[in-house]
């Protein structure tokens, strides 16, 4: 499988730059996996596609402000770090730019003092760890410094921090918010819930390596990075009784999909517990436990659109992709939806 079977022409002005101010009044392109059938809608009429007994599993990780601007100590170079995943209690694996400035033993001051950054080591690609020193309570301090790190195809400057976060962001640690959620208010998870519906959530901390591009032509020879899950007990049991009673297991996410397909033994049953996650799916994959997804548009020749192509068919998804450019659709983390049944 190549590359390039997963391309599509997007134009520009349909990358979605600001989120809509009512979140669940985007767009929704409901696929048929098994006949490629597709019909629009408004978001918000998701819950006529969920059926009493069915699982809805929300991917519950918060996004937190890491990307940090500071200067380097000595020369006042400008530096900007991203926050990738914490290895120990003060030290980060971050993405440096410029890398060159940023040699072990570069120091680099934030909010003049405030945070003050030490690299100590380069790590695969290029990525430097960081050893943290300030005073209080490291969240806090990021908060007042942190800019919430969107992807790059957003050029505007986010007005609200929550914009980019789900309404139900629990759990700190993502580098990137699992998107598909972000089209859920409060009022519409509680009428999902009033008919009938079990919510479950999981946890999977969102790095950048889920966007990184697929640079090799064979796909079998892309690296994923590993990111970190958790799944609880209680919320293992409302997934398996689901599927036991013979419910739908619908994934808000391609995160949420991970988690699960990462968890689960070769008979469907998820197991609990927590652990790192590399999994990559691509059409041929079987899934264990998932039946259905909702997702947003993704970036033409990602693993992201791979996963998805997995589950529903390559010239399925590739066609429908066709019809949403068509439609003109918003793409990407602020844009419209799709739901795969």
């Amino acid at each position: 499988m190549r590359r390039q079977d997963f391309s599509f022409d997007l134009p520009q002005e349909l990358i979605a730059q600001d989120p809509l101010k009512d979140r669940a009044s985007s767009r929704l392109l409901v696929l048929d996996k098994e006949t490629g059938e597709t019909s629009h809608h408004v978001f918000r009429e998701i819950k006529d596609y969920l059926h009493p007994g069915d699982c809805l599993v929300i991917n519950d990780t918060k996004v937190i402000p890491a990307r940090l601007i500071g200067s380097k100590i000595g020369t006042d170079a400008k530096i900007e770090i991203l926050l990738l995943k914490r290895k120990e209690d003060n030290v980060w694996e971050t993405l440096v730019k410029p890398g060159k400035k940023a040699k072990p033993g570069a120091r680099i001051s934030f909010g003049e003092g405030l945070l003050i950054g030490e690299v100590i080591d380069v790590v695969e690609e290029g990525n430097r760890l960081v050893r943290f020193t300030y005073e209080g309570i490291f969240e806090e301090i990021l908060d007042q410094l942190g800019q919430m790190p969107l992807p790059p195809y957003i050029t505007h400057q986010l007005e609200d921090k929550n914009r980019y976060q789900t309404v139900y962001a629990k759990h700190s640690g993502s580098a990137a918010a699992p998107t598909a959620g972000l089209h859920f208010t409060p009022e519409l998870l509680r009428e999902i819930k009033d008919e009938g519906v079990d919510i479950a959530s999981v946890t999977l901390h969102v790095g950048l390596g889920t966007f990184r591009p697929v640079k090799v032509d064979n796909i079998l020879e892309h690296h994923m990075h590993s990111e970190f899950y958790q799944i609880e007990e209680s919320e293992a049991e409302k997934i398996n009784r689901a599927k036991e009673k013979g419910g739908r297991i619908i994934c808000v996410g391609t995160t949420s999909c991970r988690t699960i397909e990462s968890a689960a033994d070769e008979n469907g049953h998820l197991r609990a517990g927590s652990g790192w996650t590399d999994i990559f799916i691509y059409p041929g994959y079987k899934f264990k436990i998932l039946d259905c997804l909702i997702t947003n548009f993704h970036l033409p020749e990602s693993t992201l659109l791979m996963l998805v192509s997995a589950l529903a068919g390559r010239e399925h998804v590739l066609a429908a992709y066709e019809e949403a450019v068509k439609e003109r659709y918003r793409f990407f983390s602020f844009g419209d939806a799709m739901f795969i049944k």
